[in-house]
């Protein structure tokens, strides 16, 4: 009965994990124009449309590996913060190098030399980093503990 429970946890951490980081797309490519952006029904929409849009995005990039990932954190017990922000960045570059989204890694200008991190690439790390650390908010720091025995209080 506890793993049944730990599966419905993970897949709810899942989801919030993945808004989070559609938040975090959202901010990204809309952040410069972040200024602009008034009480305008048609901005709210867009800025809706883009977090779902990053919400897909980010769960069906990764959904392989994904549970390939969780699998192991919670065989292993892996409780740490910091596996789990990088488990997201990893996850999310994955799937945006291999996925075809990323565009070529040269840039030919004469006016300025290429930037070492495109923007782009700096949202999906950042995404990542949103997704990982909801993750573990939610479902991460508990990992393997449905298989403890719990003691009857008394």
């Amino acid at each position: 009965m506890a793993l049944l429970g730990r599966i419905f946890v993970v897949i709810f951490a899942v989801l919030i994990a993945s808004l989070a980081a559609g938040v975090v797309i959202a901010l990204g490519v809309l952040g410069p124009q972040w200024h602009g952006l008034t009480g305008d029904p048609f901005e709210r929409g867009a800025f809706t449309v883009t977090v779902f849009v990053g919400a897909v995005f980010t769960g069906s990039i990764g959904l392989l590996p994904l549970a390939i990932l969780i699998g192991l954190a919670e065989a292993l017990r892996v409780r740490s913060l910091l596996a789990y922000a990088l488990a997201g960045v990893a996850v999310l570059m994955l799937g945006y190098y291999t996925g075809g989204m990323a565009p070529p890694s040269y840039e030919e200008s004469i006016d300025r030399p290429p930037p070492p991190v495109r923007h782009d690439t700096e949202v999906v790390m950042a995404a990542g980093v949103a997704f990982g650390l909801t993750y573990w908010a939610l479902a991460g720091r508990n990992a393997g503990r449905w298989r403890d025995k719990r003691r009857p209080s008394g």
